[in-house]
């Protein structure tokens, strides 16, 4: 079906405890100049995992490891596309970041900061990882 995607998006923690925000080009079709988190949808036939480490690499440059599923979203985008989106938290062991065209910045932050910054609809799995990860390595 055409109109039916799966995504993937990395909730990416570095080794002190900060997480990855990227910023999207005014120019992107979907929810234009937003900090949200890397990832995005999956290619016909993608496994999650490979999906995820496909998009991370490259909107990041980064190498990660998936660690556990933080939450399932089910959602249509402003083209009507319908989405089913997996995030995951992730750690990575570097905070080398080397952006796609895809994304005009990004930051490291704690992530009570990075609430006030990330779009809103990530605010929960903010929430999640402070309430049953954070400070556990």
């Amino acid at each position: 079906m055409d109109d039916f995607r799966v995504a993937a998006k990395a909730f990416i923690i570095n080794q002190r405890g900060e997480l990855l925000l990227v910023k999207r080009g005014e120019d992107n079709p979907h929810k234009p100049g937003v900090w949200e988190i890397p990832g995005g949808r999956l290619e016909l036939g993608e496994s999650p995992f490979e999906g995820l480490k496909r998009e991370v690499e490259e909107e990041t440059g980064l190498d990660v490891r998936i660690m556990n599923p933080l939450k399932v979203h089910h959602f249509a985008r402003d083209d009507g596309q319908r989405i089913t989106m997996i995030v995951f938290l992730c750690r990575a062991d570097t905070d080398s970041v080397r952006l796609s065209g895809e994304h005009v910045a990004h930051v490291w932050m704690d992530t009570e900061t990075a609430r006030l910054q990330i779009v809103p609809d990530f605010h929960e799995e903010v929430d999640i990882y402070n309430k049953l990860f954070k400070g556990r390595g």
